[in-house]
């Protein structure tokens, strides 16, 4: 058994959440927030058996996409506020998971 903890964007959320109940994964979501924007984030856990990991996998690859963003350099690096004003372009979303074992699982 594994435990993957996967933090996708909020604007993933809810697809990637109907597609792991349409290929039968079990998952809970947690409101969570990234610390890099500052931005909404939700952070699911889901159990798999270990020869399920891939498909799981698989399932949050195809429903979190990367974004690309434009942020002031001073939300960045305050210490640039003098220096740098016009907006930069910056790649936001996508998936970051780990894969963690279970030692136990149980169900009531």
């Amino acid at each position: 058994m594994k435990l993957i903890v996967a933090i996708v964007q909020d604007k993933d959320s809810q697809h990637l959440e109907a597609n792991l109940v349409k290929a039968n994964f079990r998952a809970t979501k947690l409101p969570s927030t990234g610390g890099f924007l500052k931005a909404g984030n939700c952070t699911f856990l889901i159990g798999v058996e270990e020869e399920k990991v891939d498909d799981a996998l698989a399932v949050i690859k195809k429903t979190s996409h990367t974004r690309s963003q434009y942020v002031t350099p001073t939300f960045l690096m305050p210490e640039a506020a003098s220096s740098m004003a016009d907006p930069v372009e910056v790649q936001v979303g996508g998936a970051t998971c780990f894969i963690l074992p279970v030692d136990k699982f149980v169900r009531f």
